[in-house]
This record gives structure tokens, sequence and C-alpha cells, in this order.
């Protein structure tokens, strides 16, 4: 465990898998007040809206699930079943005490969730596809657990669209591994928020599996 207590700073600077896991075991049992409510967080919401919106329905897995603020938001909006991963033991038992998923995976991206594939009609990410996390790559992985027609929703940090490839990987799937594929920025948090991270920006990819 570290000394100094888990903050946004040290989230945007998580370079590998076993960085994330220490980190988030420190702040599972206070993040959503420490960091969601304080810093005005509203990508989750935002996210799980566009989802309903672009006609997503369950089974649908929560990518980087956290303690279950997008899970909360779906189910609030009607959508079930739902099941989270995340690679965060501890994030997981807190969501599971909101009592909104069927299932919690405990599970590295970058190494596959142990799924069988076409499990999901719908697939949801907010905040877990950005610097230090995820990279695109683990894509492929997500549709191979997705059912032909999946609809997904993935917020990624606007920052590094370009940078970390997440446009050039777009690009390659859309010949012949995804459709209708729409791009929308907004903001990560809401008015409330302070910092130099209060006006970052976030990418809604929505696209379905072919």
């Amino acid at each position: 465990m570290t000394t100094d207590k888990p903050d946004l700073e040290t989230a945007y600077a998580l370079d590998t898998p076993d960085d994330s896991r220490r980190l988030y075991a420190e702040w599972a049992g206070d993040y959503d007040q420490t960091f969601a409510a304080r810093e005005d967080y509203q990508l989750h919401i935002h996210t799980a809206r566009a989802f309903v919106g672009a006609g997503g329905q369950g089974p649908v897995l929560d990518v980087g699930a956290g303690t279950g603020l997008c899970g909360a938001v779906l189910s609030d909006l009607g959508v079930g079943p739902i099941d989270a991963t995340d690679i965060s033991a501890e994030m997981l038992d807190q969501a599971m005490r909101k009592d909104i998923y069927r299932d919690a995976i405990e599970a590295d991206l970058n190494e596959g969730i142990p799924v069988l594939p076409e499990s999901y009609a719908g697939i949801v990410s907010s905040g877990t596809f950005t610097t230090g996390h995820v990279g695109p790559d683990a894509i492929d992985g997500l549709l191979r657990i997705s059912r032909s027609g999946a609809q997904f929703a993935l917020s990624i940090n606007a920052r590094h669209f370009d940078s970390a490839g997440f446009r050039a990987k777009f690009d390659a799937l859309k010949k012949g591994k995804i459709h209708n594929l729409t791009l929308s920025e907004t903001r990560i948090y809401g008015d409330l928020a302070a910092g130099e991270h209060k006006d970052d920006q976030a990418l809604i990819v929505l696209f379905e599996k072919v």
C-alpha cells in the first residue's frame, strides 16, 4: 500500500496492471465519495444514456465497472441483466453491494475476459479506455464475447484518442467487423469540478458488431 491517498493524478499516472490493482484496492472503499462526488464525475451518466439512446439492451457487460457507477445508471434506465468486470476485486466487491449486477468477473482486459463467445448483446465502458489503463487492442476481446448486432458504448479519453491508436483501430475495425460508428465529444466532469482536469473531454464511441 502507498502512504499517499489515492487521487485523480495518481490514477492518470498508472503504468501497469499491477499499478491499477494496488491503487484501486486502496481507493475502493471511498471512491464514490472522494472521486465521483468531489470531482462531479459525469462521464458514466453520459455513456449509459448514449447506450440506451442507441437502442442498447441486455445482457450487457459493464467493462471497467469499478464501484458500479455506470451500472447503476444503466439499471435505472431499465437495462438488464448486467454483469460487471474489473481488474480490481475490491472495486467489484463495492459494485456488487449495490445489488444491480448479475455477476462479477475479475479480469485484466489486456488478457481477455473469461466468458464464452457471443455472451453479450451490449458492451458499455466508462472511464476505462484512457492513459495508464487499457489500450485499443482490448476491443478485439470485447468483440469476441459479444453477439452479432451487439451495441457498444465506449468512452475514450479525447486527449489520447489519436496518440494511443484508437482512431486507427476503429478505422481498421470498420472494414468488416463493426458498423454504424459514431463519435460524440462530452465533458468528463460537471460544472462543480475544479482543478486542472475539470475541462477534460472524452469521446463516446457508439458502434455495432457486424
